[in-house]
């Protein structure tokens, strides 16, 4: 039985060795996909630049072809990323960076919508605990004892 063991474990230990690595062994063409839908077409266009679908964009083709070329010769994704914010700036990014300063981008739309709620919340809480304002001549609500109050003493006029 323990030699049966040795091989099941043998076996899985050589299946996840195998997994872990070919897991980064991808097709070319994804790569390209993948990083293409991370750049931002810098024509003007505001699109990302696999999908620049302008006629006869400058743009869009010399950079695709530059991406295929970068993958071509077996650069890595942040090497790739980099040459293209080195030669077109920060604009060819189609999401910010989530380092420096540029996590505020990151982390803004989650705090504004935090102080939103607080701020919500607060309101309506300021507001339920505001005395009710009554017009001039009309008749504030009773409640609890006092209402109890009145009850009684209505039915001891009305008694006859």
């Amino acid at each position: 039985m323990t030699v049966f063991v040795l091989r099941r474990s043998a076996q899985l230990i050589l299946l996840a060795v195998a997994v872990f690595a070919l897991l980064g062994a991808g097709d070319e063409s994804a790569r390209v996909n993948d990083l293409g839908h991370r750049m931002m077409c810098v024509c003007g266009c505001n699109q990302i630049l696999l999908e620049c679908n302008h006629v006869g964009c400058a743009y869009s083709d010399r950079m695709r072809a530059e991406l295929v070329a970068a993958v071509d010769r077996g650069d890595n994704d942040d090497l790739t990323l980099q040459g293209f914010v080195q030669k077109y700036g920060t604009t060819v990014m189609a999401a910010p960076t989530k380092t420096g300063f540029n996590r505020v981008a990151w982390i803004m739309p989650y705090l504004v919508l935090v102080l939103g709620l607080v701020t919500v919340t607060a309101i309506v809480r300021v507001w339920k605990s505001r005395p009710l304002v009554l017009p001039a001549g009309s008749v504030a609500a009773v409640h609890g004892s006092e209402l109890e109050y009145f009850r009684d003493q209505a039915r001891k006029d009305t008694e006859v």
